[in-house]
């Protein structure tokens, strides 16, 4: 019963932004019957499609860059000398347990002790340098659980470095890769409190769109914009954990 409180707690408000995105009438709290034509409306706003589009570029270009620094961070850890190998295994938990705010606000010092301008770049940077921590904690795993034994037999019949890696070890690192890959894109897609933080001045992602329109009141065409995000992220998480745990 106190588990069932609990969701509801967590899950109503949900539920209740989702139902009204198929209201009719113009008022939020107001059921006019069903309708679909404010789904409509949110796609043909140019607001909301440049959100959007700048969402899908930065999270596609960070899930891209973040699986390669992750999975070479990965393969490179276990190689390490132990001085070497402790700080950067502290960095990487550090970077995951630290909460979002105190992350967007160093990377905001960090972009403006340095000079580089706040907007699209600063934001892929800063999803780049999170997300790499959460592909390397993947693929490590992978690599830990597949152990060396067919690296080394790639040796000692004849292959060398890169045809083992070509050959052996990325077929075997490829799920956990790909796991990383979508994790990365969806925790960058869903991202705000980073973005908000370090997207400048003239740069909007979705979720900051979201943010920004809930200040002039909550409209349908909010409600339809935070029921298509929304409706897109279970999916990806669930196969993401089942693919890390094979």
């Amino acid at each position: 019963m106190h588990a069932l409180l609990v969701y509801a707690f967590l899950y109503a408000p949900i539920v209740v932004v989702v139902v009204y995105a198929f209201n009719a009438g113009r008022q939020t709290l107001t059921w006019d019957g069903f309708s679909t034509r404010w789904f409509g409306a949110a796609l043909h706003d140019d607001a909301v499609r440049q959100a959007l589009r700048n969402s899908v570029v930065i999270a596609a270009g960070n899930a891209v860059v973040a699986s390669v620094l992750g999975t070479l961070l990965a393969l490179s850890l276990p190689r390490m000398r132990r001085l070497a190998r402790i700080p950067l295994e502290a960095l990487v938990t550090m970077t995951l347990v630290a909460p979002e705010v105190v992350f967007g606000v160093a990377s905001l010092v960090f972009f403006t002790e340095v000079g580089i301008p706040l907007g699209a770049k600063t934001v892929l940077i800063a999803h780049v340098v999170f997300n790499a921590s959460v592909v390397a904690l993947i693929v490590r795993a992978r690599f830990a659980g597949t152990g060396t034994a067919l690296e080394e037999a790639s040796f000692d019949l004849g292959a060398g470095p890169v045809a083992t890696f070509r050959q052996v070890t990325l077929p075997r690192l490829a799920p956990a890769i790909l796991a990383g890959a979508l994790l990365a894109f969806t925790f960058s897609f869903d991202d705000f409190y980073t973005s908000f933080f370090v997207a400048g001045a003239g740069t909007s992602t979705l979720p900051l769109y979201i943010f920004s329109s809930l200040r002039f009141g909550v409209t349908p065409v909010v409600n339809a914009t935070a029921t298509m995000v929304r409706n897109g992220k279970p999916p990806v998480e669930n196969w993401v954990v089942a693919g890390a745990a094979k």
